[in-house]
């Protein structure tokens, strides 16, 4: 029997990524260069960025403005927005963030990976590592990315050289591994000329690893939570209150971790009541069994209290709740972040009160090294910061939950965000091994 291209694209595995380098280190040109080359550009699109090129004096398509899609980034020739694009191949699908390399965008790099699950860092042949390379590949470890692929672009530039190559992975290598990266991929490629981007280079016979598509479409993809440690945050509560459903009240949310089983004991957070699961709808339709980034809605045993901002967890596996958090910070503001400084913690769909009790260092990037009691921190640094919430949230540690162990903090005022949160668990208990 026949597959359809439905079902076959329903067997593969997604796999999220995202790319991040500095400034003119063909970002958005590799995203082009995979999309076209993977036959994943529609005809109407190619013939859109062929006009473009040509109206700016191009004598070949642009790849590039098959991702930089704002006016404003066509014309500076960056990319200032995360542009996600969707593609597949018939091994796996994708769902891609092209983030800004500009120092001033780097918050948006913290967007785009907060969810990937690979990270393509981009260095020029001709610069090697640099600042921003740096402060990516510290992002990405902050994240806990478990895969980080280190792109050496233009190549061409070069000579294709392979000791411009080594040097370059070698030192990259040394500080990713510093950072605790756990895998670390180097690739030489050119992306203008898609040397070892789809198609193997027939200029750099010296290596024989993988193109960054197969290597993209071959990488393990796991889930970073544990099996036992689900999570259901509340998001909404549903009572149709119709004839045929007179006492449907349904909790509904998307699974954040673990697996959920119908006749399961849960606790719900923060009340602390307990209760069983009597069904679980997904599309619809009742299964007996739902498991992470599902969205479903989950029907309860008992008539318990449970609204938007609540946790259901499994009653034998609930975390601790705690008004004192501690934890790794990316900030993201224009504004500084300080000690006192009173703030909105958002946890998953709950967001409370909260105040700046202490920020105890902050990131050097150049050698990895701490400066202590900073004061405050400003647009893109890297540092720890202690909390304390008006009310007590079960946070989890983000090395056990990217999902339910990060948060954001945000400006009661005008409901800007501030600042991107892992939190990390106190002394005598395991601690991440960043920072």
């Amino acid at each position: 029997m026949r597959t359809t291209t439905a079902e076959a694209l329903s067997a593969t595995t997604l796999l999220r990524f995202a790319t991040a380098g500095s400034v003119d280190d063909g970002k958005s040109t590799l995203v082009g260069r995979l999309l076209h080359d993977s036959k994943s550009v529609l005809t109407d699109q190619l013939e859109a960025v062929e006009r473009a090129s040509a109206s700016r004096g191009a004598d070949a398509p642009d790849l590039a403005l098959l991702t930089d899609g704002l006016r404003a980034e066509r014309e500076q020739g960056i990319t200032i927005d995360v542009a996600h694009r969707y593609f597949a191949t018939a091994r796996r699908r994708f769902i891609l963030a092209d983030t800004p390399g500009h120092v001033q965008y780097t918050r948006n790099m913290v967007t785009g990976a907060s969810t990937a699950e690979l990270t393509v860092i981009l260095v020029d042949a001709r610069n090697g590592v640099v600042e921003q390379t740096r402060r990516h590949t510290a992002i990405a470890a902050l994240l806990r990315v478990p895969h980080v692929v280190l792109a050496v672009n233009k190549m061409d530039l070069v000579g294709y050289e392979e000791s411009v190559f080594a040097a370059i992975a070698e030192e990259f290598t040394a500080y990713a591994g510093e950072l605790g990266v756990p895998e670390i991929t180097a690739i030489p490629i050119s992306a203008l000329a898609g040397d070892n981007v789809v198609e193997p280079s027939s200029n750099m016979d010296w290596y024989g690893g993988p193109t960054v598509l197969e290597h993209l479409e071959t990488v393990s993809v796991g889930h970073d939570l544990a099996p036992g440690s689900a999570r259901l945050p509340v998001q909404y509560v549903i009572r149709p209150r119709t004839a045929e459903h007179p006492d449907y009240r349904g909790y509904a949310g998307r699974i954040a971790a673990g697996t959920f089983r119908v006749g399961e004991e849960v606790t719900i957070l923060p009340s602390g009541r307990t209760t069983k699961i009597s069904g679980i709808d997904l599309l619809g339709e009742p299964v007996d069994v739902a498991w992470t980034t599902q969205s479903v809605t989950i029907l309860l045993q008992d008539d318990v209290d449970v609204s938007r901002g609540d946790l259901i967890v499994p009653a034998e596996e609930a975390p601790a709740l705690t008004q004192d958090v501690t934890a790794t910070v990316c900030h993201v503001a224009d504004q500084p972040l300080t000690v006192g400084h009173r703030v909105l913690l958002k946890h998953g769909t709950r967001t409370v009160k909260a105040i700046v009790k202490e920020i105890p260092s902050r990131l050097t990037l150049d050698d990895l090294t701490q400066h202590p009691e900073p004061g405050r921190l400003v647009a893109n640094d890297i540092g720890r910061v202690k909390i304390r919430t008006a009310e007590p949230l079960p946070i989890d540690s983000y090395a056990d939950s990217r999902r339910t162990g990060s948060f954001i903090l945000i400006d009661p005022a005008d409901g800007t965000t501030l600042t991107a949160g892992m939190a990390i668990r106190e002394p005598g208990i395991r601690q991440p091994d960043m920072l």
